[in-house]
């Protein structure tokens, strides 16, 4: 597992960006992992200044989300899929038919979770997976002791992941219970991982992830076990992890 330092969050953003366009470039059937929340947002609007600038063509690539809450309709405001089209896929050229994200409406959800994996294990893993990371450590919707063996499944939200998301939603009371989300398992067979950190109050989770082994306790942490890994992470990120080694070493 690399670690890149980066000044801020401007600086990160524009890593992941030009990580992600150099192998869209590159690569004529690029199959590439995608994450919502705040942290990523920044490098969306990267890629759309890129496209209306240079028109780098994503006819060619495929997109598969981590995740998407349950009960919640694709066209609701504060779906995934709401959200990936207003912050990226509406201002590029990707084919809708290339991209996939879960339906957390199905009839089904379970069988919806393993016709997600199923379309992950055809494709071999994704290319590149970008992922953040949540203040407990967790990546998609893995929380804290999820088996570092689950493929895409559906998981209970805990208090602390519903009240972080609250801010897209009217209260805490709005936010779905439940997600489906791509398992550790499902995360580890991309072939190239790219987790971005940004801000104080994910210190405490990259600290964990870099110090002591693999553990269920902190899910970003199994990324050790993952031969192409790349965490992309700002001062403020890294602050507990560079004090910790400077102690060290003193």
């Amino acid at each position: 597992m690399k670690l890149v330092k980066v000044k801020g969050h401007e600086e990160m953003s524009e890593f992941a960006a030009n990580y992600i366009l150099d192998q869209v470039k590159s690569n004529c059937q690029f199959k590439l992992g995608l994450a919502t929340g705040g942290t990523p947002v920044r490098t969306y609007e990267m890629l759309i200044e890129d496209f209306r600038r240079n028109y780098t063509s994503y006819q060619n690539v495929s997109t598969y989300n981590l995740d998407e809450y349950v009960g919640i309709a694709p066209d609701d405001p504060n779906s995934y899929h709401t959200f990936m089209f207003k912050h990226l896929f509406d201002y590029i050229n990707i084919p809708r038919k290339k991209v996939h994200i879960p339906n957390g409406l199905s009839a089904d959800i379970h069988q919806e979770a393993s016709n997600y994996e199923n379309i992950i294990d055809q494709i071999g893993g994704v290319d590149l997976q970008l992922l953040g990371i949540g203040e407990n450590g967790h990546i998609g919707f893995n929380e804290p002791g999820t088996p570092f063996d689950t493929e895409t499944h559906i998981v209970t939200l805990t208090e602390s992941t519903r009240r972080a998301n609250s801010r897209y939603f009217e209260s805490v009371d709005k936010v779905p219970e439940k997600a489906i989300t791509m398992g550790i398992a499902s995360i580890l067979k991309s072939k190239e991982i790219l987790l971005l950190a940004s801000g104080e109050s994910k210190a405490e989770a990259i600290y964990q992830m870099f110090t002591g082994e693999p553990s269920i306790d902190c899910p970003a942490s199994v990324l050790k076990n993952h031969p192409n890994a790349v965490v992309v992470a700002d001062e403020k990120a890294v602050s507990k992890l560079i004090a910790t080694m400077s102690m060290s070493h003193s």
